[in-house]
């Protein structure tokens, strides 16, 4: 006679059990349990364990289960009707119960589970990893099952005041779902070293708990845990195992996702910087890289990459990056960050990727792209937010808690020369305006010294302006100088000296066209409210690139 599950359906009393699988009508009551029938404990549908028993065989060599201890663990009011669709048992017939060619280990092994039949509808295609999510997590570790690693992590380690130790996690996945499973210690030693990310095992005898939704951002409520029992064995037939399960978010779409939400994301891998290193507040130093991703909406977003995988990305030939499982974050508008538990797959082989591809190198490519995460600081390349001077208006920029930043194309219409030029302190790193001492001497509050001699520096309004509307913005230093053409120093000369080539440079810098970066906000000053505009960056216009944009937003308005 086959060997049952432990874990049983009681259907009729217990004349019928079922291990959800198999029905058998062979089972009776040790007369010390009698009471589980009397106050009405077993019931039809309960799902009982049955801990100790012993098999007779009658006269007319029919077998008999005799249950010697058992436990009702969960009653049938709570389990809502019958579980799976158990075939009537069918003595020296073999079954095998999911996977026909899983190795036998040397212990008694489990065998693996075959697909449930679905209780309401679908697809037939309910496994493991389903009955996990539904029914009682005693079950899992009476089976076998095959799904493939689809993330390993790195060995870690730690110390405190109960010991030392090291554990690793992956993730693995079958037809119908994915759990995370942990190892420690010497499940690290065991198994470490046996398990590639990408392979297929048998698994079996694992120890299921809740999951602790910090460290994963798989959905399944339970989690494995290795222990001494558990046996990993490779398996060469891969064929129907899922690569990965990914619920992937357009870029657009994250703005209405909550600050630390976990999200699966793909796109185009836009630009890349260079990597760092920084140190965490324990002290610990880390290398960290931020790319740039687009997809299909049109939108950028800034993704932060920590470690290893920070150190060798290579994101030449602009690549399709999928993750899953990255935090999002409201830093700088919307971004996104890598953690321990997050998969990163370089041009992956799932349709989406090969989607992307197609659109990016057929049209994508010419965009620059809407972006989702705020430039910050002065100089240097960044992620762009094309908006006209009308959409500033009409979209409320800057209105809100934190500044928003957009790039525009802009022509200089009139430019300020008056008090556009002030005396700052000559130190290196101050550039806080100086008082004339009338003694040859220059008074720094902010340093408190006083200096022989000053430098100039620019703070210059201008009004720029594009075909739908015009602004008033405020220009410092570097991008003051490249709207004049000329350096503070030479230009304060002028003014002091000879004031008609100093008008002459305004002059010729009025109705040029640049490209300017912005930062928008809405300031207060003795209780009156108005839109402060800052030029971040200002340089001269790509006419190439900027015609291939032109050219791709009229297609899209066309084609809506």
């Amino acid at each position: 006679m086959a060997v049952f599950r432990c874990l049983c359906l009681c259907v009729m009393f217990l004349s019928c059990l079922s291990d959800f699988f198999l029905l058998c009508a062979a089972f009776m009551l040790s007369t010390q349990l009698n009471y589980l029938a009397e106050q009405n404990e077993v019931a039809p549908n309960c799902v009982c364990l049955v801990k100790r028993s012993v098999t007779n065989v009658l006269k007319d060599g029919r077998p008999v289960v005799i249950i010697l201890d058992m436990e009702v663990v969960k009653p049938a009011d709570q389990v809502g009707g019958k579980i799976g669709d158990p075939t009537p048992y069918v003595e020296g017939e073999q079954v095998l119960y999911c996977q026909s060619k899983a190795p036998q280990p040397a212990a008694p092994a489990p065998s693996a589970a075959r697909p449930l039949q679905p209780q309401n509808g679908g697809d037939g295609k309910e496994h493991l990893l389903e009955i996990l999510d539904g029914y009682l997590h005693e079950l899992f570790t009476c089976y076998t099952f095959r799904a493939r690693v689809t993330n390993k992590s790195a060995i870690r380690t730690w110390s405190n005041s109960r010991g030392d130790g090291k554990l690793f996690s992956m993730e693995i996945v079958d037809e119908s779902g994915e759990i995370r499973v942990t190892g420690f210690n010497q499940e690290v030693d065991k198994f470490y070293s046996l398990i590639e990310q990408g392979k297929v095992y048998y698994i079996s005898k694992g120890s299921l708990k809740i999951a602790n939704k910090q460290f994963t951002s798989l959905k399944n409520d339970y989690e494995m845990t290795l222990n001494g029992d558990s046996s990993i064995i490779p398996c060469d037939d891969s064929q129907d195992v899922p690569m990965v399960q990914c619920d992937f978010v357009f870029i657009a779409d994250l703005e209405a996702r909550d600050k630390d939400a976990i999200v699966d994301v793909i796109g185009v891998c836009k630009s890349v910087e260079d990597v760092t290193r920084i140190t965490t507040k324990n002290s610990r130093e880390v290398s960290k890289r931020n790319i740039q991703l687009m997809d299909m909406s049109g939108k950028t977003i800034q993704v932060t990459m920590w470690g290893k995988e920070a150190e060798t990305f290579d994101g030449t030939g602009q690549p399709i990056l999928a993750i899953k499982g990255a935090r999002l974050s409201d830093f700088g508008g919307r971004s996104l960050s890598t953690l321990y538990s997050s998969t990163l797959m370089i041009n992956p082989d799932m349709p989406e990727a090969y989607k992307l591809r197609g659109w990016y190198d057929k049209e994508g490519h010419a965009l620059d792209g809407q972006s989702m995460t705020e430039m910050r600081g002065g100089g240097g390349s960044g992620p762009t937010n094309w908006k006209t001077l009308a959409d500033v208006k009409n979209e409320h920029l800057g209105h809100g808690d934190k500044a928003d930043y957009f790039t525009c194309v802009g022509t200089i219409v009139y430019m300020r020369k008056e008090n556009c030029l002030y005396q700052a302190c000559s130190s290196k790193d101050c550039n806080k305006k100086v008082v004339d001492q009338q003694n040859g001497m220059y008074r720094c509050e902010k340093c408190d010294k006083e200096f022989p001699d000053f430098k100039y520096r620019l703070m210059l309004s201008a009004n720029i302006a594009d075909f739908s509307d015009n602004q008033w913005v405020t220009c410092f230093q570097d991008s003051a100088e490249t709207l004049l053409g000329q350096k503070a120093d030479y230009i304060g000369q002028l003014k002091d000296s000879n004031e008609a080539a100093f008008d002459e440079i305004f002059q010729h810098a009025n109705f040029n066209t640049f490209v300017f970066r912005n930062r928008v906000k809405l300031e207060t000053y003795n209780d009156e409210s108005r839109i402060k505009v800052t030029v971040v960056e200002a340089k001269p216009v790509d006419h190439k690139e900027y015609s291939k944009r032109l050219i791709m937003n009229i297609r899209k308005t066309a084609a809506q």
